[in-house]
């Protein structure tokens, strides 16, 4: 996968070449690229910003640089993948839009700053995200979530890939309680069902105990699952041991 970025502070991806996404840049697996549409600006005083027309409160990104970078991106890449703008009026980001995103070979994203774009810019995006009901004060934070959340998806990523289908969201129940060694840390024991060698066992408790912690913490996204006989019997036995 390709990933691109246009942006005016570029530095503030350099974390991104941490941890898995860096490991994933190693391997050749990611292709990470980020480019400061300042360069492009045409503007004597490098700017890339103006007064919106008609009046108002703050700067509007201006149309040509990023015009002009995203057309450098499509000349290096062979072309400019899906364009996602960040943007508090797009659909707003989760676990399924971050699989969606990693089944695409190249995605790029414009990061804006200020009050907002020029609705030009808008001619070169297929896609509007946003995080959620809040404003930041640019797009590069949020341009970095969506990315990190995606890139898990790819192959060959993660160290096992059972690790993003045991995660929370994945089955869409939060994910059950863990724990590792010691058994005994100061008094506190980790489950006995956890040490016993039963796995349909364990199995089941970790089945109830998501279950428990969507209820208690997510109960909205029990309404939205199709719930099995055994599920709905668990969470029956649930409610009844937390009232």
């Amino acid at each position: 996968m390709r990933i691109d970025v246009l942006s005016l502070f570029p530095d503030m991806f350099a974390p991104m070449r941490q941890s898995i996404i860096g490991k994933a840049i190693d391997k050749g697996a990611l292709d990470f690229q980020v480019t400061d549409f300042r360069n492009f600006t045409e503007n004597k005083h490098n700017n890339v910003d103006d007064y919106p027309f008609g009046g108002g409160a703050g700067m509007l990104l201006t149309p040509q640089p990023i015009f002009d970078a995203m057309a450098s991106v499509e000349k290096q890449a062979g072309g400019k993948g899906r364009v996602i703008l960040l943007d508090p009026a797009g659909r707003q980001f989760n676990h399924e839009v971050a699989q969606e995103l990693a089944t695409y070979d190249h995605l790029t994203f414009v990061a804006g700053h200020y009050e907002g774009y020029d609705e030009r810019i808008r001619e070169l995006v297929d896609d509007e995200i946003s995080l959620g009901d809040y404003v930041l004060t640019g797009g590069e934070l949020g341009a970095m979530v969506i990315i990190d959340a995606t890139v898990r998806f790819l192959p060959e990523i993660l160290g096992n890939a059972a690790s993003a289908e045991g995660d929370s969201f994945e089955d869409g129940l939060l994910e059950f309680p863990q724990y590792t060694r010691p058994a005994d840390f100061r008094g506190r024991m980790v489950p006995e069902v956890l040490t016993s060698g039963n796995h349909a066992k364990i199995a089941e408790w970790r089945l109830k105990e998501s279950l428990r912690r969507t209820y208690l913490r997510r109960p909205d996204l029990l309404e939205k699952r199709q719930l099995t006989q055994q599920e709905r019997d668990l969470l029956d036995n649930i409610k009844s041991e937390e009232q």
